[in-house]
């Protein structure tokens, strides 16, 4: 059984591509397992992952694939959070959702796909930018 990090953000298309993806991949759902990941930075209202449109969405295509699914939270840094998933579950891959950015927002703000991908002892798996209509 392949288990699988998602590193959900706000952006509710990257969430579902995600999770497209990994229904998308080889074998049938009962073979995948998946932990949804979602790291507040700034939760003013108290909410939790599960209440979160993103979150349900990637949720909603894992049920359609008939995969099997938790959730799970954390503060502070997504990147950390995401990599620490990873190791906590021993996971066979992360999946995170990739975004454009000019290489001065890199340098500037950095980027968690970049700081996952350096700091992930395990496969990660980059998904594109969802095409807009």
């Amino acid at each position: 059984m392949y288990h699988v990090i998602i590193g959900v953000d706000e952006d509710e298309d990257h969430a579902k591509l995600c999770a497209e993806e990994v229904a998308g991949m080889p074998g049938d759902g009962s073979e995948k397992r998946v932990t949804l990941i979602h790291s507040f930075t700034d939760n003013p209202s108290g909410a939790s992952a599960t209440q979160l449109a993103p979150v349900r969405a990637a949720g909603d295509v894992l049920d359609e694939a008939g995969i099997e699914f938790d959730v799970t939270e954390s503060s502070g840094d997504p990147a950390e959070a995401i990599v620490d998933a990873g190791d906590e579950a021993d996971a066979d891959l992360i999946v995170i959702g990739g975004r454009k950015r000019s290489p001065a927002g890199k340098a500037l703000f950095g980027s968690v796909t970049q700081t996952v991908i350096l700091n992930a002892g395990r496969p990660v798996m980059v998904t594109g930018v969802p095409e807009t209509s």
